[in-house]
């Protein structure tokens, strides 16, 4: 049995991996648009503090990773189909046949309309690609402009602090996070970044961007202007469906996939940050990857497993103001109980009989993570 996996990623690697220990014997067959080098993706947001080139970040050469896991790799490679029917592919490397087909695709970064003729020069940093062009767009710089106050935005822009260079957060939103924290903690991680430097334009678009000199001018839905060295885009991510769409899979903001990691063709497969888990959850962090891939390995392995997702909290790496959030999901009911200080904040999120349901601990609070987490319910 082949499984080709699409993708090279934390999601395929560890699937690769996982596969290999369920089933020692498997035929597995790794496409990747790249190298194929593997590196944590989430190091991406807060590599500038401690140095790290692009280089560095790799953990492990793709080769050495295929030698060491008997996996054939095929890198710089570009699939453009696939014939469900025959599971077949194309690629600019030629055609494959596969018995079942993982789309670990990733997910592209959204892109704003803005106008001006300094639009086409932001940046964003989704692959080790984009860091290590960041990395040599920065040499100089000391002002960045950073598009979108979420969670990698805000980790951008403590770890620019770090780096010295100063950044300016322009968000639609009237405060940071506002998709995952109350507004309670919301301004807890506004106010303590704030004191370290950043400075926030909130509750606005940036509907311009023109080149100045050796930098940019951008104007804001306020009216308002600002100077900036770069533009670093963080407005978010959108899974990668194309691939699967144009093979004839099911596909609503993600690829859609039931609780085995099966698209609506039974021989199609989907993991990462194109998943769509059944029909309500894109996750693109690290732990459900890991859990997904788990799963899914026994699956291919011959061992269907249901892919099952505990309370997950995710560490939101801003060391000026260290968070874990665990949202509650959107069927659940009730309120949060929040208390603070000057030195963090603990939210919790209970219904109606005491449960917790959901939780956002800054600063000295996020040390009851550990505490905390075995008490929230499981995602599914």
């Amino acid at each position: 049995m082949n499984t080709t996996i699409i993708g090279s990623g934390v999601a395929a690697w560890t699937l690769v991996r996982e596969l290999r220990k369920a089933d020692p014997e498997a035929e597995i067959r790794l496409i990747t648009a790249d190298s194929g080098d593997f590196y944590s993706k989430p190091m991406l947001s807060n590599a500038l503090a401690s140095g790290k080139t692009a280089e560095s970040l790799v953990m492990t050469p793709a080769a050495k990773f295929a030698e060491q896991q008997k996996v054939e790799l095929v890198p710089n490679a570009t699939v453009s189909a696939v014939d469900s029917e025959s599971r077949r592919l194309t690629s600019s490397a030629g055609e494959f046949s596969y018995d079942n087909l993982v789309l670990a695709l990733g997910a592209d970064t959204i892109k704003l309309p803005i106008e001006g003729d300094g639009a086409g020069d932001v940046i964003s940093v989704n692959d080790l690609n984009d860091y290590a062009e960041f990395r040599k767009l920065l040499d100089g710089k000391k002002e960045v402009a950073v598009l979108g106050a979420g969670l990698i935005g805000c980790e951008f822009a403590n770890d620019l602090l770090k780096a010295d260079i100063h950044t300016t957060v322009f968000d639609l939103a009237d405060r940071p996070l506002a998709r995952l924290l109350p507004e309670q903690a919301s301004t807890f991680m506004q106010n303590k970044l704030a004191e370290k430097g950043v400075s926030w334009k909130l509750g606005r678009t940036v509907n311009s961007i023109v080149k100045s000199g050796a930098g940019y001018t951008l104007t804001d839905s306020n009216g308002e202007t600002t100077q900036a060295d770069l533009v670093l885009s963080a407005v978010g991510l959108k899974p990668r469906t194309a691939l699967a769409e144009n093979a004839g899979v099911t596909v609503a903001r993600g690829i859609v996939v039931n609780n085995l990691g099966q698209t609506s063709n039974k021989n199609i497969y989907a993991l990462g940050d194109c998943a769509e888990y059944l029909g309500k959850f894109v996750l693109p962090y690290i732990m459900p990857v890991m859990q997904a891939a788990r799963a899914m390995a026994q699956t291919l392995a011959g061992k269907p497993t249901e892919i099952k997702f505990p309370a997950m909290p995710v560490s939101i790496k801003t060391p000026d103001c260290p968070a874990v959030v665990n949202p509650p999901l959107p069927e659940h009911e009730g309120e949060w109980e929040i208390t603070a200080d000057d030195n963090g904040v603990k939210a919790l999120f209970k219904g109606a009989d005491g449960a917790l349901l959901g939780m956002a601990l800054l600063g000295e609070a996020s040390k009851e993570r550990q505490a905390l987490t075995p008490q929230l319910p499981a995602m599914i």
